[in-house]
């Protein structure tokens, strides 16, 4: 069965891992993902990612964080920008997620960076996801 949003794909697998617990989830591998899981790694919501497997089989496991309660550190995820509906905006309407709390994910033309990198070095894109 042939996947319309794979990066919705892979938010759904961490959100659910999360919530079952997991130490860690399994993704199928993108270059985009990886660089979702780089931005998600800086900004301190995973504790890290590491690629595995051959060329045509590569996965990302991506290794989950919880805080000393036990309780997940990522809240909160959502998909902004889907395929059926692009979501732009110019470093001036970067909008913050949750009062500062949270963090946006944008694709900009000098790669993955979040909202507030994007409003720093003025420069827009699409918002591809808000985690908090």
């Amino acid at each position: 069965m042939a996947m319309n949003d794979p990066i919705s794909d892979m938010l759904t697998r961490i959100r659910n891992g999360l919530r079952a617990r997991h130490a860690d989830v399994i993704v199928p591998h993108s270059r985009l993902k990886e660089q979702i899981c780089l931005v998600l790694e800086k900004e301190g919501y995973i504790e890290e990612h590491s690629v595995a497997g051959d060329k045509a089989q590569k996965t990302i496991r991506v290794v989950l964080r919880y805080g000393d309660d036990g309780r997940p550190v990522i809240h909160g995820l959502r998909r902004v920008s889907k395929p059926s509906l692009r979501v732009y905006a110019g470093h001036g309407e970067m909008k913050q997620v949750r009062s500062g709390l949270g963090v946006a994910i944008v694709s900009t033309s000098k790669g993955l960076i979040t909202g507030k990198q994007c409003r720093a070095e003025n420069v827009g894109g699409e918002i591809l996801c808000e985690v908090w």
